[in-house]
């Protein structure tokens, strides 16, 4: 498949390629065809190196795209927790996940009355 270039001095990037581009135009230099299909397959042969067409080549890809660490099997790990009844086992789980610092005692009736007192305004 064989396609025809039509150069156009306008689209020339290069002072070069204006003038090879007007030589064609003016007839005084042939326009080359260009086979796409027929360079992509002579492509292909540059592709490939020799080595990488005889087994030694496969052997060395093979050695270079090995894997490098050792990579354990993953192990499966049991976790079961007792149950219990008591509340204190709670409190303790609590306190070991709890972001704010553990109450410095017990919040009685006094102490709540005493906390209102002191957020009244002044009169």
């Amino acid at each position: 498949m064989t396609e025809e270039i039509k150069p156009n001095p306008e689209q020339a990037t290069t002072h070069e390629a204006q003038l090879a581009a007007e030589s064609m135009v003016e007839g005084q230099e042939k326009v080359p065809a260009i086979d796409v299909s027929a360079d992509y397959e002579a492509s292909k042969a540059f592709s490939v190196s020799e080595i990488d067409r005889t087994e030694e080549g496969a052997q060395a890809a093979a050695v270079e795209t090995a894997p490098k660490f050792e990579v354990p099997a993953a192990k499966e790990t049991e976790f079961f927790a007792e149950p219990t009844g008591d509340p204190a086992d709670y409190m303790d789980m609590a306190k070991e996940v709890s972001r704010t610092p553990a109450a410095s005692g017990e919040v009685t009736d006094e102490l709540v009355q005493k906390a209102l007192e002191l957020g009244q305004p002044a009169s």
